[in-house]
C-alpha cells in the first residue's frame, strides 16, 4: 500500500462492500418495501434509513474483526465457544441463509415469469442451474465476480432512477417519511412490515461474509497497515451500502407514489406491481424496467449467498465441501418450499413466503450480532483496535433494539393467533 495515492487505495479496497451490499437489495427487500409503500405510504422510509445505519455500523465491525484478527466471524465463534454452542450458531445461520436463498429463488422465478411468461414452478426449477454461473465465476477469480456484482448493482440503480423519474413522488412527503414515528410500534401490521424491512436490510450471514472476504485484500500486518486497511475497507462498505439505501428507498417511494397515492394499498405481490406500474404511470416501459431490475437483483444476491454458505460451514465446522455440492444443498433447501408454494398457492403464496423469509432473517440476526459486538470489544482479541466506549455502547444498543423488536413481533404474532 506504500506509495499509492488515496484514490488508488480506495480503488484497491473497492469490491467486498458491494458483494455484501447486494444482500441488502435482494428480492426479499422488494416484497417488504412494496408492501410497506403501498400500505403505509412513505412512513416506513425511516425504518429503511435506520436499518441502513445499523448495517453500516455492524458491517464496519465485521470487516474490522476480519482485518485485525485474520479470522472471520464464524472462525472466531468456533475459537471462543464450546462445540455444542458453535454447532447451534451454525444451524441458526444456515436457517438464515436458507431463508435468504428462498427469497432469491422466488424473486428470480417471478422475474422470469414476468419477462418471458415462464410458469412460476418452472422458473423455480431453472434457478437450480445458476450454480453453473457461480462456479464459473469463482474459477475465473474474485475480481471478475466483484465486477459482475457491481455491474448488476448499476443496472438495478439505473432502473430505479427511471422509475423514480416517471412516478414523480411528492418530495416533501418523502422527506417526512425519513422521520420516525411511534405509530410504527403501535400498529401491528406496520410493525410486521418494519421488522421484515429490518430483516431484509441487516442480514446475519452478511456479517460472516464480510469478515472473510475483506481479507482478500493485501495489507501490511503491522498496526499501521491494519489501521489503514480498516479505514479503506470501511469507506468501501459505506459507499456500497449507500447504494443499497438508495435502491431500497426508491422501491418504497415508487410503491407509495404509484400505488398508495392511487388507492391501491394492498399491492404486496411483485406481480401486481408489475401489472399496475405501466397503466398507473402511463409509461409503457415502466413494468419491463421493473422486471429487469428484479432479475438483476435476484441473480446478484444468489452469487453472494453461495460465498456466505461456504464461509459459514468452513468457519463453524471446519468442513470444506466442493462448491457445487454446497451450492446444490443450499438451493435444494430453498427450491422445495418455493416449488410447493408456487404450485399450490400461486402468486399470493409466493408473496407471503417472501415476507416471511425476511422476518425469519431478522429473528436470526441477534445470534450473529451479539458475538460480533463482544469479539470486537475484547481487548485480548483486538488489542488497540477494540471498540471504544461510545462504539461499544452504540453497538450493544443496536443489538438490543434488534432483539427487542423481534420479541415484540413474536408477542404480537402470538396474540394475533390466539385472538
Amino acid at each position: 500500500m506504500h506509495g499509492l495515492s488515496k484514490w488508488k487505495k480506495i480503488l484497491a479496497f473497492a469490491g467486498p462492500g458491494y458483494l455484501v451490499a447486494v444482500g441488502y437489495m435482494d428480492p426479499g427487500n422488494w416484497a417488504t418495501d412494496l408492501a410497506g409503500g403501498s400500505q403505509f405510504g412513505y412512513s416506513l422510509l425511516s425504518v429503511i434509513l435506520i436499518s441502513n445505519l445499523m448495517a453500516v455500523l455492524l458491517q464496519g465491525l465485521a470487516l474490522k474483526l476480519g482485518i485485525v484478527t485474520g479470522r472471520d466471524l464464524a472462525q472466531a465463534c468456533r475459537d471462543h465457544y464450546s462445540r455444542p454452542v458453535s454447532f447451534a450458531l451454525w444451524v441458526l445461520c444456515e436457517i438464515a441463509i436458507a431463508a435468504c436463498d428462498l427469497a432469491e429463488v422466488i424473486g428470480t422465478a417471478i422475474a422470469l415469469n414476468l419477462l418471458f411468461s415462464i410458469p412460476l414452478a418452472w422458473g423455480v426449477a431453472i434457478t437450480a442451474f445458476d450454480v453453473l454461473l457461480v462456479l464459473y465465476l469463482q474459477n475465473k477469480g474474485f475480481r471478475l465476480l466483484e465486477a459482475l456484482v457491481i455491474t448488476l448493482v448499476a443496472v438495478v440503480g439505473a432502473c430505479f432512477l427511471f422509475e423514480l423519474f416517471v412516478s414523480r413522488p411528492d418530495m416533501g412527503d418523502v422527506a417526512k417519511g425519513f422521520i420516525p414515528t411511534a405509530d410504527i410500534l403501535r400498529n401491528q401490521d406496520k410493525l410486521y412490515i418494519a421488522i421484515g424491512i429490518l430483516g431484509a436490510t441487516v442480514m446475519p450471514h452478511n456479517l460472516y461474509l464480510h469478515s472473510s472476504i475483506v481479507q482478500t485484500r493485501k495489507y501490511e500486518e503491522s498496526q499501521e497497515g491494519k489501521r489503514e486497511a480498516v479505514k479503506y475497507a470501511f469507506i468501501d462498505s459505506t459507499i456500497a451500502l449507500s447504494f443499497a439505501l438508495f435502491i431500497n428507498a426508491a422501491i418504497l417511494i415508487v410503491a407509495a407514489a404509484t400505488f398508495h397515492r392511487s388507492g391501491n394499498t394492498q399491492v404486496a405481490e411483485i406481480q401486481d406491481a408489475y401489472q399496475l406500474l405501466s397503466p398507473l404511470l402511463g409509461v409503457g416501459a415502466a413494468s419491463g424496467v421493473f422486471a429487469l431490475a428484479l432479475l438483476a437483483s435476484g441473480q446478484n444476491s444468489t452469487l453472494t449467498g453461495t460465498l456466505a454458505g461456504q464461509i459459514v460451514m468452513e468457519g463453524f465446522l471446519n468442513i470444506r465441501l466442493r462448491p457445487w455440492v454446497r451450492r446444490l444443498l443450499t438451493r435444494a433447501i430453498a427450491i422445495v418450499p418455493a416449488a410447493i408454494t408456487a404450485i399450490l398457492y400461486g402468486e399470493s403464496g409466493t408473496a407471503q413466503l417472501l415476507i416471511l423469509s425476511q422476518v425469519i432473517l431478522s429473528l436470526q440476526l441477534s445470534f450473529a450480532v451479539f458475538p460480533l459486538v463482544m469479539f470486537t470489544s475484547d481487548k485480548l482479541k483486538m488489542g488497540s483496535f477494540a471498540n471504544p466506549g461510545w462504539l461499544k455502547v452504540s453497538a450493544y444498543a443496536v443489538a438490543t433494539v434488534i432483539a427487542s423488536l423481534n420479541v415484540w413481533l413474536l408477542i404480537q404474532t402470538v396474540r394475533g393467533w390466539m385472538s
